[in-house]
This record gives C-alpha cells, sequence and structure tokens, in this order.
C-alpha cells in the first residue's frame, strides 16, 4: 500500500518500529475511515508474528446444558432453570456425542455450556473423564471463566484446588468466552448477574498459574462504544505482560436474532474485519488472533485473514451457542473445504491442536465428508 492516510500514520510508523500502541492509538484506528489501512497495518503485524500461516483445527463441541440462570439479554442458547426446553447432558450422554465423531480424527473437544446451579462439582469432573475414556488422546478446551466460578462454587473449593483437580481429569486449556465488554456500562444492562473483569481476569490468572493456557474474546457490536472496547484489550494486553498464558484473542460477532435486543442490527462486515484489525495491532504479545466463521461467516473469515487474523478456527461439530440465531445458514465445512478456503485466500493452510502444535501442512485434501453439523439447519419458527 503506497498511501498511508495522515491520521495512520503515527500508527504506522509504530508498527513498523514494533511500538506499543496506546489507548489513543486504538481510538483512532476504530475512526479511521479507511478501512484498507487498518487492515494493511494489521496484516503487517499478522505476517511480522506468524508469516503466511492460516491456522485451523478438527473440533467438536459439545454444549452440555442449555439451563442458565445468568439471564444474559444478548444469548439466543440458554432457557432459565424450570423450563421445559432445558436439557443436561449426562456423562454417558458425552459418550454418545464423542463416539458419533470417532471416525474423524478430532484433535480438540471444546465444552462449554450455561450456568446451570443443579449441577455438582462431580458432575463436570465426570464429563470430562467421560471424553477421556473415549478419546485419550483427544485435548479437552472446557468452561469459560463464568463457569469455573460457579464449578468453584458448586464444590464449596477455592478457584486454584478446582482448576488443579480438573486439570488432572483431563482439562488442557479453557476458552475465552465470558468475557464480553470489561465495561460496568454495558454489564448492568447486558448481563448484570455475570461475573465482573476482576473476576473474569482472576479466573484466567489462576489458570495461568496452574499451568492451564486460555483465550480470550470481545463481545462485539451491540452497545458498546470504541473506548469500552479499547480498554478491555488494554486490560488483556497487561494480564498477558503479566502471565504470558493467553493463546489467542478470538472478536466475538454479535447476533441479535432471537434475543432480547434483537431490536439492534448487529454488526456489518466492515465491522468484523475492524473489530480483527484492531485486535491484531493492539495486541502485540498475543500469538495469535482468531477469525471464528460460523460467527463472521467463511467469506468474511477469507478476507480476515489479511485483516490480522491468522485463525480460521476448525471443522466445528454440533455448534450450538449462536445456532439457534440463524435461520437457513450453511454452518458446516470439510476439512477439504476449508483448506481449499485457506488456499483460495492466499494463505497457507496448517490444521493445529488446541496448544498451536502443528498436525498437517497438507494442501490437497482427498474429500472426507461432512464433519460438522448437519448440512442445512432448519429454519427455527
Amino acid at each position: 500500500m503506497n498511501y498511508i492516510p495522515q491520521e495512520l500514520e503515527e500508527i504506522y510508523r509504530k508498527v513498523n518500529s514494533g511500538q506499543r500502541l496506546t489507548l489513543e492509538d486504538g481510538l483512532v484506528l476504530y475512526a479511521a475511515p479507511n478501512l484498507n489501512a487498518v487492515g494493511y497495518l494489521a496484516n503487517i503485524v499478522r505476517e511480522k508474528m506468524c508469516g503466511n500461516v492460516a491456522w485451523y483445527v478438527r473440533n467438536q463441541h459439545i454444549n452440555y446444558t442449555n439451563v442458565c440462570n445468568k439471564l444474559c439479554k444478548f444469548c439466543s442458547f440458554y432457557v432459565p432453570p424450570k423450563d421445559d426446553r432445558g436439557y443436561v447432558l449426562s456423562p454417558e450422554d458425552v459418550q454418545t456425542r464423542v463416539r458419533e465423531h470417532l471416525h474423524i480424527p478430532i484433535s480438540e473437544i471444546h465444552m462449554v455450556a450455561g450456568i446451570n446451579p443443579k449441577l455438582p462439582y462431580t458432575y463436570y469432573l465426570d464429563i470430562v473423564r467421560a471424553v477421556k475414556e473415549i478419546r485419550p488422546d483427544v485435548a479437552v478446551k472446557a468452561f469459560t471463566a463464568i463457569e469455573w466460578v460457579q464449578i468453584a462454587r458448586a464444590a464449596k473449593k477455592p478457584l486454584r484446588d478446582v482448576m488443579v483437580e480438573l486439570k488432572e481429569a483431563g482439562v488442557s486449556s479453557i476458552p475465552g468466552g465470558g468475557a464480553e465488554v470489561f465495561s460496568d456500562r454495558v454489564r448492568d444492562d447486558l448481563f448484570w448477574t455475570k461475573a465482573d473483569s476482576d473476576e473474569w481476569m482472576e479466573v484466567a490468572r489462576t489458570a495461568h498459574d496452574v499451568g492451564l493456557p486460555t483465550n480470550a474474546t470481545m463481545l462485539y457490536g451491540h452497545i458498546e462504544n470504541p473506548q469500552e472496547k479499547v480498554e478491555h484489550l488494554i486490560s488483556l494486553r497487561e494480564l498477558q505482560d503479566e502471565t504470558d498464558g493467553f493463546l489467542t484473542y478470538i472478536p466475538l460477532s454479535f447476533h441479535p436474532e432471537r434475543t432480547e435486543i434483537d431490536n439492534l442490527p448487529g454488526p456489518t462486515g466492515e465491522v468484523d474485519l475492524r473489530e480483527i484489525a484492531v485486535g491484531r495491532l493492539m495486541l502485540d504479545n498475543f500469538p495469535h488472533v482468531k477469525t471464528f466463521w460460523i460467527m463472521n461467516t467463511i467469506e468474511i473469515s477469507q478476507v480476515a485473514l489479511w485483516y490480522g487474523a491468522d485463525d480460521i478456527d476448525g471443522t466445528i461439530q454440533e455448534y450450538e451457542i449462536t445456532r439457534e440465531s440463524f435461520e437457513e445458514t450453511r454452518q458446516v465445512l470439510t476439512r477439504k473445504q476449508l483448506v481449499d478456503r485457506i488456499v483460495e485466500a492466499g494463505r497457507d493452510p496448517v490444521e493445529r491442536d488446541n496448544l498451536y502444535k502443528v498436525l498437517s501442512t497438507d494442501r490437497e485434501i482427498v474429500e472426507d465428508g461432512p464433519v460438522g453439523i448437519p448440512e442445512e439447519l432448519p429454519v427455527i419458527s
């Protein structure tokens, strides 16, 4: 790119010299009218850190309960306690889900769900062990920070002790959900019963201390403002300076359908790309930035690989969390389709495990059939 807009010249100099961006720089990036220029800056950082690689994973999602007492206004997945639509998967049910995909060489099983106050501590140990019994070699990435708070409460034990015990049971990393936006204003309006930012950060800090790497997210496209988003990113960056325990930053696109705030329009593709780019530029100490194709669409995610993202997630089995917020939306890709999309975007596909160990660099994939949730989702009425 031969032309850098005047308002981005100082940031361009900082990016090229490896200087850390400030809160004011973050606000400039959100306000800059030239999205391509912001993406160009993010791509400089992305290629310095990751070269031309685009990571993906073969994984399975298991959402063990949809019962939740947090009542978040932005969520279309949960049902409140005592609702007839609620479900809880038994350890045997979890094993059935795992067995359904034994023909696929999955390297990661991702388990998250609602906050169900009826579940005892032993339940969480049992479902992790249930997975490892069927697939002992698979990595279990389990429980958001909000779930960990509930698990410790159910156990009546310190969080650290609970993490050590679940790590021994088979948990090897922690997803990044539940962070939403670190803003008291947003929390008071949208998720007032949930753990606040200090508690979320303490869960991550404790996990890093016991040797459990975690990920981090930010939910955008609702009522948050740029100042709150930049402050969120700086908080994550400061904790990473302290612990070096985060693997990946994943900006999550809000989908308003069937939520309590479905009057909001939700983010556009321009917003999706800007969030990825700003995240990459602000989080100079995060090894990876992910575009979650289920939420962003595979088409936006292909472009995002040039706007700061180096990870496109994976061949996700049975994803439910935002599933009901879509109508006639295709939410499955075979491994071949995913690799082909990465190659089509001009990047080098690399299959990974949950800790970014290289599993395959193959570009020519034999069609292996659908490995995600059903190819056409039902229309939810």
